[in-house]
C-alpha cells in the first residue's frame, strides 16, 4: 500500500496526491522561501516544468532570472503572461538568452554572457531536454539526447562554476539541479559510458531518453563527490517531476509513436500533473533542501534510483567520456584556445 501511495504521489496529478507521502517528505509551492537578492538560471524556463519553476521564483521575489530557450515566440508569450499577472517590474527581472543546446559553442557563449551580466548565481536548473523521441545525432556526430540533455548542461555548468563558487564563498547556499526522471530505468542494463560508439547506438525512443536521464542522476552525484566535498555550500541534486502535461507528453510523443502516442497525449491526460504540480520537487531542491547528491521525487522524497543510478564508477565513466568528447568535438573553437572547461 505504501508503494502505491508513493507512486501516486510522485507521478500523478490527482487531488491531493502529494500529501500521501510521510509528513517529513511533503512540500508545496507555498513553502517556497523568500528569494530576495537571489539570481537563478533556468534552461528551458519559458515553458513546461521550467516555466513552473521560473513563475514560482518570480512570485517569491527573486532578484534576477536568466532563461535559456530556443523559441522567441514562446518566451514572449511567457513574459506577457508574467507581466499581466505580476506586473512589468517583475517581468523586467527576466533576461532571455536564445540558445540551442545542441550547439555547444553557442552554449559556452551563452554561459559567458550570463557570467558577465551578474555577480552571483544562487540557483542553476539544467532542465531543457529532448524528450521521448527517435534516435538522431547532432552536427558533432553525437547522439542528440546525450549531447543536449547531458553534455550541453555540463558545458553550461562548467563555464558558470567560477561564479557559482564565488557566490558560495560568501556563505550563501548555491543549488544545482539536473532534471532527471524515473524513465532512467529504461536504460539498458549493459550501459557502460565507455565510448562514442556505445553512445551512438539506437536504443529506441525510451532507451535514448532514459539513458540521458540516468546521466542527470549520475552527474548530480558526481558533482556531490567532487564539488560539494570541497565547496560544501554548493549542493547538487537530480529531480523527477512526475507525469506532467507538457509539450513533450502532448506533442513530441507523436514523433516516435504517431498513433500509439495518443495513449499518453490523450488517454492519460486526466491523471497528468499540471506544470505547477510538476515543478514541486525541483523548487524544493533549488530553494529548501540542505542535502546534496540526492535523487528527489515529488514532492520532496529522496529515492535511490535503480542500480545504474547508484553506480559511482559508471558516473566516473560518464564524466570521463563527456570530457573527452567535448574536448575533441570543440577543439578548434575552444579547447585549442584555452577554454576553461572543467566539470567540477
Amino acid at each position: 500500500m505504501e508503494a502505491i501511495k508513493q507512486t501516486v504521489a510522485q507521478n500523478m496529478g490527482i487531488g491531493a496526491a502529494h500529501t500521501l507521502v510521510p509528513e517529513d517528505q511533503q512540500f508545496d509551492l507555498n513553502q517556497t522561501p523568500n528569494l530576495k537578492g537571489k539570481v537563478a538560471v533556468v534552461t528551458g524556463g519559458s515553458e513546461g516544468i521550467g516555466y513552473g519553476c521560473t513563475h514560482t521564483f518570480l512570485s517569491h521575489g527573486i532578484e534576477k532570472l536568466f532563461i535559456l530557450s530556443v523559441s522567441q515566440e514562446v518566451v514572449e508569450n511567457s513574459l506577457k503572461a508574467i507581466e499581466e499577472e505580476m506586473g512589468p517590474e517583475t517581468a523586467n527581472k527576466v533576461t532571455w538568452l536564445q540558445c540551442d543546446l545542441s550547439d555547444w559553442k553557442k552554449t559556452k557563449e551563452t554561459a559567458d554572457k550570463i557570467a558577465s551580466s551578474t555577480d552571483r548565481i544562487d540557483i542553476l536548473i539544467n532542465n531543457a531536454a529532448r524528450g521521448v523521441m527517435t534516435y538522431q545525432v547532432t552536427d558533432y556526430g553525437i547522439d542528440r539526447h546525450m549531447a543536449m540533455n547531458h553534455m550541453a548542461h555540463v558545458i553550461l555548468t562548467s563555464h558558470l562554476l567560477p561564479i557559482l563558487k564565488k557566490t558560495a564563498s560568501t556563505g550563501s547556499t548555491v543549488r544545482i539541479v539536473n532534471m532527471a526522471s524515473n524513465a532512467h530505468q529504461a536504460t539498458p542494463s549493459d550501459c557502460k559510458f565507455e565510448s562514442l560508439e556505445e553512445l551512438n547506438q539506437d536504443l529506441g525512443p525510451n532507451g535514448q531518453y532514459g539513458r540521458s536521464k540516468l546521466a542527470a542522476i549520475l552527474y548530480s552525484r558526481y558533482l556531490n563527490r567532487h564539488l560539494t566535498s570541497s565547496h560544501p555550500n554548493i549542493l547538487a541534486n537530480a529531480t523527477h517531476p512526475g507525469f506532467v502535461d507538457t509539450k513533450m507528453s502532448r506533442e513530441d510523443i507523436h514523433e516516435p509513436y504517431p498513433l500509439g502516442g495518443y495513449a499518453m497525449s490523450v488517454g492519460m491526460a486526466p491523471i497528468k500533473k499540471n506544470i505547477m504540480q510538476g515543478c514541486v520537487s525541483t523548487v524544493f531542491a533549488t530553494t529548501k533542501t540542505d542535502k546534496s547528491g540526492q535523487y528527489i521525487c515529488p514532492p520532496a522524497v529522496p529515492e535511490s534510483g535503480n542500480s545504474l543510478a547508484q553506480d559511482e564508477q559508471l558516473g566516473e565513466n560518464l564524466m570521463k567520456l563527456t570530457r573527452e568528447l567535448v574536448k575533441e568535438k570543440t577543439c578548434e573553437d575552444s579547447a585549442a584556445k584555452g577554454c576553461p572547461f572543467t566539470d567540477y
